[in-house]
């Protein structure tokens, strides 16, 4: 079968995203610089705040995030502990504290924070959500299931309480339920890319066309996105609308021109299922122009050769592979059925 790594984003890597993002102040790297003039006119401005109020938390606090937009994370956790040791009841100077922790690598102190934010303030939706995304990272799902119940008490509208409940659910291995709460998730929020992916993904493993109305949607929200084409183009393939799959790949190419799996499994496509040899050399070898070293392109553009007569380039395919994977069986007897058609290099 083409290569299907499984989605892009594993679900445990996914609610790291959801968990950083929701701290509103993590950026992508073009996104942070193209504001960085206004970042430093910002610092500039709070700077010159600070300088005529020493005693304002909330100047800190402005400052600390700031910071931690610009990734500078020991200014930022010195400035949000000097706004706390001002005024030590604000809940919202903890969620920030929590955020910083999260971005250290520090899931303890991380929790630590929330929970405090959250003692302050037991009804702020946003410590709740933050807690209950946290404790699935950590596959606590006893406290995601808490954390997403207390958050949906305070706001039944809330994606992103329901999406993480989704994730946890399939965790678990309760998809019907995960696939109720995906499907609130985008009936309350239509731009959920996640919750449309996690559909589309679900879908797809039971070969239901569903998948692609999600994984469409999915793409209405980002366009040429690598990870929703990917799967569309997997799913089309795997239900045998190949020229659909194909088509797929093609546009998966042009969004990302590094992307080695979208003519792997052009070339796969060809050489399997539509029998046409010299178009799978064409794309294994655009597969292996962009990974060297790709074992399975080198061996099955070796199978390729090989039911095209062309014994040679199938010889040197095969010798390749095993140079790269001793004693790969395939390969191994792929030799072995040249050896009997009296090939000799």
């Amino acid at each position: 079968m083409g290569n299907r790594n499984g989605r892009i984003f594993s679900l445990t890597l996914l609610v790291v995203v959801l968990l950083i993002s929701s701290c509103g102040e993590v950026k992508k790297k073009s996104e942070k610089t193209s504001k960085t003039d206004s970042l430093k006119t910002a610092l500039s401005e709070v700077n010159q705040k600070i300088a005529g109020d020493i005693s304002n938390p909330d100047l800190y606090h402005w400052r600390s995030k700031l910071y931690l937009l610009d990734h500078e994370f020991d200014n930022a956790l010195k400035d949000i502990n000097k706004a706390i040791s001002l005024s030590g009841k604000n809940p919202l100077y903890y969620i920030t504290l929590s955020d910083i922790y999260l971005l250290m690598g520090k899931p303890d102190n991380c929790r630590e924070a929330l929970l405090k934010a959250i003692n302050l303030d037991p009804a702020n939706k946003a410590a709740l959500l933050k807690e209950a995304k946290l404790e699935l990272i950590v596959k606590d799902y006893k406290k995601t299931f808490e954390y997403v119940k207390k958050a949906l008490a305070v706001d039944k509208i809330n994606p992103p309480a329901y999406l993480t409940r989704g994730i946890a659910l399939l965790e678990t291995g309760d998809t019907s339920a995960a696939i109720l709460d995906f499907q609130t998730t985008i009936s309350q929020d239509q731009q959920n890319y996640d919750a449309y992916m996690e559909l589309g993904e679900i879908y797809s493993g039971k070969n239901d066309n569903l998948a692609v109305d999600y994984l469409k949607n999915a793409l209405k929200i980002k366009p040429n996105n690598k990870e929703a084409l990917y799967f569309l183009g997997m799913f089309y393939q795997e239900n045998g609308q190949y020229d659909k799959a194909i088509q797929t790949y093609l546009i998966l190419g042009k969004a990302d021109s590094l992307f080695k799996n979208a003519p792997y499994n052009i070339g796969y496509i060809y050489l399997v299922y539509l029998k046409d040899f010299k178009q799978a050399v064409k794309y294994f070898t655009e597969a292996l122009k962009l990974d060297p070293v790709y074992v399975e392109a080198f061996y099955n553009r070796g199978l390729a050769n090989e039911h095209d007569g062309n014994y040679s380039n199938a010889y040197e395919d095969y010798q390749k592979t095993l140079e790269l994977k001793t004693n790969y069986q395939k390969a191994i007897d792929g030799l072995n059925r040249l050896d009997k058609v009296k090939y000799k290099k």
